[in-house]
């Protein structure tokens, strides 16, 4: 038996006495929910910790979960406390300096989405986890489940033939409430519209299943929510393998759907959901001609994970408890920012960009203010 085996049950997580990692979250809103469940699911990690600067609100959240450390801010958490993890469910405008603070103190760093407000920012967060020896894990769970993980393979594999063409939509609805706190709807507070905000969900998956990008051609607008930003994004993505995408981003959509579909030689694959898939949310539809044998080997596998933070969260986990790197579920955050980065910039010049164009113009790797056409009504 290897020491692994020695120290970790893999079908039960067990500890075998070995101390759990500890873990703290910093934020306590809706998604912090998500995290400290899937911690509460692993005996290999024990939540110790929070902060909010809300007391009711940490309080209520740290009663919840039975957490017994509870701070004001993430500096005196992070004085007060000796942690492994920090994990980051704040406003993307201060993920930066959070995850430099949690770096400096030795803690390793699960940062939800949007991980960073700008590549520049991104830069930074990881330079400090390599200077650090410290793991910089992000939150995109749409990359998780089983079915995208067999869709991956297969596509990966070339059993599904070269793939061709592609559509990503991400068709949701926020209306002015959403909007009434004070952070949301401004380039300060989010950075970015609906492409930044919910699009890159999608846009991860995407990307997840196909690869790097290669040039972006897109258009922001302002059609009815009273925010800075836009509040639909459509693009044309040219990936390097050669797919064209197709991809929409809005907040004005009442029946709401997330929907990433790759037409490929011998068969579409698509997916269809709101916040999280499972394997009834998917199909593989072959082209014609195609044996059945052949679509019998595409098959779902009968053991079914829905996507999610637990699965996530348990990757992170996996890595942290065995010394190993951290997996591409929780990697490649530049990937996705970049594909965002790029529709900002393609709307802004009018024209198709490149990762050369990034590369070249400093306003787009620091910000991703944007030029938007508003087409509300007088």
């Amino acid at each position: 038996m290897s020491s692994t085996e020695e120290t970790r049950t893999a079908d039960t997580g067990t500890t075998a006495g070995r101390p759990p990692l500890r873990a703290a979250i910093v934020g306590t809103g809706a998604v912090a929910h998500l995290h400290a469940q899937a911690i509460a699911e692993d005996p290999r990690v024990e939540l110790v910790a929070v902060s909010n600067r809300g007391e009711s609100r940490r309080t209520e959240f740290a009663d919840r979960y039975d957490v017994p450390g509870r701070y004001a801010t993430h500096t005196d958490l992070l004085a007060a406390e000796h942690v492994d993890l920090v994990v980051l469910c704040t406003p993307p405008d201060l993920h930066r300096q959070q995850t430099l603070d949690a770096y400096a103190a030795g803690a390793h760093v699960l940062c939800e989405k949007p991980p960073a407000l700008s590549l520049a920012e991104l830069d930074a967060m990881q330079a400090a986890a390599d200077a650090a020896g410290r793991a910089f894990a992000i939150v995109f769970q749409q990359r998780t489940g089983t079915a995208a993980a067999h869709v991956r393979h297969l596509l990966d594999s070339g059993a599904l033939g070269r793939p061709l063409l592609a559509q990503c939509q991400t068709l949701w609805h926020r209306g002015d409430d959403y909007y009434g706190v004070d952070w949301r709807g401004t380039w300060d507070g989010e950075g970015g519209g609906t492409t930044l905000g919910h699009g890159i969900h999608q846009l991860d998956l995407l990307a997840h299943l196909l690869g790097d990008w290669a040039e972006v051609d897109a258009r922001l607008w302002r059609v009815a929510r009273d925010i800075e930003m836009e509040d639909v994004s459509t693009a044309v993505v040219r990936f390097a393998n050669g797919v064209v995408a197709q991809a929409v981003s809005s907040v004005l959509s009442p029946r709401q759907t997330s929907v990433v579909r790759v037409d490929c030689e011998r068969a579409t694959v698509e997916v269809e959901h709101l916040y999280g898939h499972a394997g009834p949310d998917w199909r593989i539809t072959p082209a014609p001609g195609v044996g059945e044998d052949e679509v019998a080997s595409w098959a779902f596998p009968a053991d079914d994970e829905p996507s999610g933070h637990t699965p996530l969260v348990r990757a992170v986990v996996d890595a942290l408890w065995d010394g190993t790197p951290m997996p591409d579920l929780v990697t490649h955050a530049r990937r996705p920012l970049e594909l965002v980065t790029a529709i900002y910039a393609s709307a802004t010049y009018g024209r198709p960009v490149t990762h050369a164009d990034l590369d070249d113009d400093e306003r787009f790797r620091t910000s991703l203010v944007a030029d938007v056409t508003d087409v509300r009504p007088a």
